[in-house]
């Protein structure tokens, strides 16, 4: 028996959410409604601007294991955080919420933790300023092998693959999971990300991954396709499970020559934030059970449905009543 159902290697975010005016996006050069990644000085100038401040530990595979912890699978985290206010928090929130954190806050590490600071307007626009701070440092000394050993199912975010000691750290926890009897595999995270670094991606897809998850943006440029089928079929003849979630269209897994499409459910969003990390976090649950691929994809619909209906990116329901609503427990 291993330890870990789950282990994801990712950014260590603080996500800080603030109330304000549209007046106060104005006021502080602000693009409502988008992500933008800011430096240092930018991140500390908006931080202070801060009137209230609600924080949680966030960072994409963050909250899909804070998922997959709502589901009861035992997870453990592996991402850099400072020695700061922040980074203490980052760590006792996730080992809180029941995800194990073996990396210590970083002291002097040169960089403070990465911040998400969230600015949120009357209308519920949710515009986002980024810096990534430490957490983007991750390299292959933070990976303990046996950790990743001890794990079942390893999961890595995309957004890491900037840096070469990034995707030496990948490689390292693939190969160390993988070697010990357990699968790896990858969310792509960005198309921008994989349009900066496609070769490096396709090359990982093809030898170290069990299974991939993006967007239909996301495998249209990995393989510079002309379509969304054609990057599926070179997808599908690279990795042994490949999956595709198209924005309100049905969802899509291919493995051993096998396609299964499940439709989605129309649901008016609040909040679109972490869909994607939630139906990860869903379909990792499914397959880390055994399910079938029909059934893992349903349980990641359900788990993405549950996190747009509400402010935030991790669940507030309890997914295992909704799944056993959906006759899926």
């Amino acid at each position: 028996m291993k330890r870990y159902k789950v282990a994801g290697i990712g950014n260590a975010v603080v996500d800080v959410i603030c109330p304000v005016e549209d007046g106060f996006l104005a006021d502080h050069g602000i693009r409502k409604g988008i992500m933008t990644l800011v430096e240092r000085v930018r991140a500390e100038t908006l931080y202070a601007a801060m009137r209230s401040r609600r924080s949680a530990a966030g960072g994409s595979v963050a909250n899909t294991l804070a998922g997959l912890g709502n589901i009861g699978l035992a997870t453990v985290f592996v991402g850099r955080v400072a020695d700061d206010d922040l980074g203490r928090f980052f760590a006792a929130d996730t080992e809180r919420l029941g995800t194990a954190f073996p990396n210590r806050p970083v002291a002097d590490g040169g960089l403070p933790t990465s911040r998400s600071m969230i600015f949120v307007t009357p209308d519920g626009e949710r515009s986002m300023n980024t810096y990534l701070g430490i957490s983007a440092e991750v390299a292959p000394g933070d990976v303990d092998e046996g950790v990743m050993a001890a794990s079942e199912i390893v999961f890595l975010e995309g957004y890491l693959f900037d840096k070469d000691k990034g995707k030496a750290a990948f490689l390292k926890a693939a190969r160390a999971c993988r070697g010990a009897g357990g699968r790896a595999g990858i969310a792509l995270s960005d198309p921008f990300c994989v349009d900066r670094h496609r070769a490096d991606f396709r090359r990982l897809v093809g030898a170290e991954m069990d299974y991939v998850i993006g967007n239909q943006s996301e495998w249209v440029s990995l393989y510079e396709a002309n379509d969304l089928e054609d990057a599926l079929a070179a997808a599908a003849a690279a990795c042994p499970l490949v999956v595709c979630t198209r924005s309100g269209a049905s969802v899509i897994a291919i493995a051993g020559g096998q396609r299964v499409e499940v439709p989605v459910r129309a649901v008016v969003p609040v909040d679109a934030t972490g869909a994607g990390d939630q139906f990860a976090a869903g379909f990792l649950a499914g397959l880390a059970g055994g399910r079938d691929l029909a059934i893992c994809l349903r349980m990641g619909i359900v788990a993405a449905a549950e996190v747009i209906g509400h402010i935030g990116a991790r669940p507030e329901a309890d997914l295992r009543a909704l799944f056993r609503i959906e006759g899926l427990a």
